[in-house]
């Protein structure tokens, strides 16, 4: 199930909620610890040098938890239980010359609601200094569970790893150089169950975490019956000279959804190089004026359309489909310039748009600082249009208007490259191709984000640098 967003408040009582019914906290640390410890286990290798930092709360006797199954790691512990005497020890740590490759960190709980006296802000700042990859237990220290902004200073992780659930100041704008990446260790003994019945003190559920296990079974299994003309016909209206490998990547990723056919219509100079590149799917030149099959189900409009042949007429069509065709139609790259301005008219069919912060922010007529400050208020904006919207970035958003928003963890830096985007838009269009997963929209969207982060991630696990064109090939694997 995807797990709302939390408040501090809702965290705590379904903890309290949770010891009511019966489960040991103790329990519950002993899992968490094993987790974190799992988790860290998959990072480093024998030999790794750990440091571990325990303070007071239960995110310390989290970590502390954790050390017994830090195997063939050589893993050192500081209690920081003061933080002057704290300082002190990690100063003589590095005067030894010990250096850790990753330190875990464990100072405060989540419940941090003052800011942070001088002696704390002095360790943070100094432990931040240091610039060893950190992973944080919980919430990074220092940082406020609600709103996501430092309580006078906050520990900076490369990867945060919250119990539970997420809370809401992890996935606000500003946190993001605080948490890194966000990983969520659920299924830790405390009963989801609790979260379903409406806990006090959970908020109104506007916002829900994505994770693999939503996907479990999907997409269905197709009939042993079905055939190549069951499964749709995806049509790619991408590339032009100069950005010819726009509408190759976004046909590849389409191919990994699995539609029946794919057909790519590119601007006429276009047409060699990228009809050169394709084998399964069909390419035909585009001036702007052919009629779509009329076994189209869905559209992907927009990848590399930015050379100068691209003419009036092309845009005219794009403007024509997504304004009333009755099937799919997933906008991206130049078509997000020429879309916002174009009514979607009853009886069209799905829309999505995929804009990053900059195609947001000229679709919006503001600025990407603007979008970035205020992601859920951009995205529902946004989805005034009446389209689904995919807001890329960190942590990608999809939402709909007056919907619940789904946040998605997978993914990482890797993916800031060009052609990413192409790649995602292409599996977007090649799912919502398929009849049946467009009867629920809002997950097959969402799967199609997930699983872009996760081939992003398969690469980056590899430790080699990676290309745009390698995760068009890793998509759906």
């Amino acid at each position: 199930m995807a797990l709302p967003v939390l408040s501090v408040a809702a965290m705590r009582a379904w903890e309290a909620a949770s010891w009511a019914a019966g489960i040991d906290a103790s329990a519950v640390i002993q899992q968490v610890g094993s987790r974190v410890a799992a988790a860290v286990m998959e990072r480093t290798h024998p030999g790794d040098r750990l440091l571990l930092l325990a303070g007071r709360g239960h995110n310390g006797d989290d970590v502390r938890a954790a050390m017994g199954g830090l195997r063939d790691r050589e893993v050192r512990m500081l209690e920081v239980l003061d933080p002057v005497d704290g300082l002190r020890s990690l100063n003589q740590l590095v005067a030894s010359g010990w250096e850790p490759q990753w330190c875990v960190e464990g100072l405060f709980g989540i419940g941090l609601n003052r800011d942070l006296e001088a002696p704390w802000i002095q360790f943070i700042e100094a432990l931040n200094a240091l610039k060893w990859p950190i992973v944080a237990v919980d919430v990074p220290a220092g940082l406020d569970g609600d709103s996501g902004r430092p309580r006078g200073a906050a520990v900076r992780a490369a990867w945060t790893l919250t119990v539970g659930a997420p809370k809401q100041g992890l996935v606000a704008d500003a946190a993001a150089e605080f948490v890194g990446r966000l990983e969520v260790l659920n299924e830790v003994g405390l009963p989801e169950r609790l979260l379903d019945s409406g806990i006090s003190g959970r908020p109104d559920s506007t916002l829900w975490w994505v994770e693999a296990r939503d996907f479990r079974g999907f997409p269905p299994r197709r009939s042993a019956a079905s055939h190549k003309g069951t499964h749709g016909h995806v049509v790619i209206a991408a590339g032009s000279v100069g950005y010819h490998g726009a509408a190759v990547l976004a046909a590849r990723a389409a191919l990994a959804a699995r539609p029946g056919l794919v057909t790519v219509f590119t601007t006429p100079d276009a047409y060699l190089p990228v009809a050169s590149q394709l084998a399964s799917p069909m390419v035909r030149p585009w001036s702007g004026r052919e009629s779509l099959p009329a076994s189209a189900t869905a559209l992907v409009v927009g990848p590399g359309l930015a050379g100068p042949e691209v003419a009036d007429a092309h845009r005219d069509a794009v403007a024509d489909w997504w304004r009333h065709w009755p099937g799919a139609v997933v906008a991206d790259a130049s078509a997000l310039d020429w879309l916002s301005q174009v009514p979607i008219q009853s009886g069209a069919g799905i829309r999505v748009i995929t804009p990053h912060p900059g195609e947001a922010a000229r679709w919006l007529g503001i600025s990407p600082g603007l979008v970035n400050a205020d992601r859920a208020g951009s995205l529902e904006r946004l989805a005034s249009c009446g389209a689904w919207v995919v807001l890329k970035g960190y942590l990608t958003r999809l939402g709909h208007s007056g919907m619940p928003q789904r946040i998605h963890g997978s993914g990482n830096p890797g993916l800031g490259q060009g052609g990413t985007g192409d790649v995602l838009a292409g599996f977007l269009g090649g799912l919502m191709a398929q009849e049946s997963l467009r009867l629920d929209p809002g997950k097959t969207l969402s799967y199609g984000i997930w699983e872009h982060g996760a081939a992003a991630d398969r690469l980056e696990r590899c430790g080699r640098p990676w290309t745009s064109e390698q995760l068009s090939l890793e998509m759906g694997s």
